[in-house]
């Protein structure tokens, strides 16, 4: 008895140490499947937070006067077209998420998009004013902000659309080649190369004395904008994707000068001819 009694105390204090092996190893493993479920849970809302964003822009038709019945079919048409250009847009948004750097959003996306609804509204303003007041400021409207981003939306901070201009596009011709001026003023050259645009003032017609503030001042911007283009041109040497100077520059600039060519012409139309096809003088060019 005297020998069993220590074999069974072994055994007991065997099996009460087993069972403390259990419940340790049973808190490990619940460690362990804590930890990865926090895991899982984080992972979940860092994909959540990586998603592109949406891109929204103010609504115009509300902002509209009464609509003449004359101008009906081409209002509705270029409000039409403004949802299809936050259609694209956003289409894009998320065909680039991760490409270029911190302004890639800006640049590539959200600038072109305000330069198209500048003149896609003053095209509307246009039609309206052919019979009735033509309303006033609504390129106010043209600005659209990226909402709900997330870390990986361009490369932009998490949730905040990049400031930038894209201002001084009233005009109304759809997005189809910018008239311009030489002036390439302002490009370092090098491996960034050269914009080059087709000249405007020699091709415009005389110009009535009534319509020369305004349309010095609209050539003037011309070469203000090919400067800066150029400018931004040498600022991001080496950012972006194959199409990155197309899409953030040359396409932005072409929608700059497309508005700022049609102010031209509006300019002149008024007491004149209004010169037609200015905007054939569109599109400019990277020149290496």
């Amino acid at each position: 008895m005297s020998r069993a009694l220590p074999k069974y105390n072994k055994r007991r204090v065997t099996f009460i140490g087993g069972a403390a092996a259990v419940a340790l190893s049973g808190t490990v493993i619940a460690g362990f499947a804590l930890a990865g479920e926090g895991s899982k849970s984080d992972g979940t809302s860092a994909r959540t937070l990586a998603g592109p964003g949406t891109i929204t822009c103010p609504d115009v038709r509300s902002k509209l006067p009464a609509v003449p019945a004359s101008a009906k079919a081409e209002v509705d048409r270029n409000l039409t077209l403004l949802n299809t250009q936050i259609q694209e847009a956003n289409k894009r948004l998320v065909d680039t998420v991760g490409q270029g750097g911190p302004n890639f959003v800006q640049n590539a996306i959200l600038g072109p998009l305000k330069d198209k609804r500048v003149a896609t509204v003053n095209r509307i303003a246009t039609a309206i004013g052919r019979t009735a007041a033509k309303p006033q400021g609504l390129d106010s409207l043209a600005a659209c902000t990226l909402n709900g981003a997330g870390t990986n939306a361009g490369g932009g901070a998490a949730g905040k659309p990049q400031a930038g201009g894209n201002a001084g596009n009233a005009g109304n011709a759809g997005n189809a080649g910018n008239a311009g001026n030489a002036g390439n003023a302002g490009n370092g050259g090098g491996a960034a190369g050269t914009i080059t645009c087709p000249d405007v003032r020699s091709k415009l017609p005389a110009v009535p004395a009534s319509a020369k503030a305004e349309v010095d001042r609209n050539l003037t911007l011309l070469n203000t904008q090919i400067q800066e283009a150029n400018k931004r041109l040498v600022d991001t040497v080496g950012q972006g994707g194959p199409n990155f100077v197309q899409n953030a520059i040359l396409g932005p600039l072409k929608d700059k000068r497309v508005a700022t060519v049609n102010r031209i012409a509006t300019a002149i139309g008024r007491t004149a001819a209004k010169p037609q096809g200015l905007d054939s003088l569109a599109a400019c060019t990277l020149t290496k």
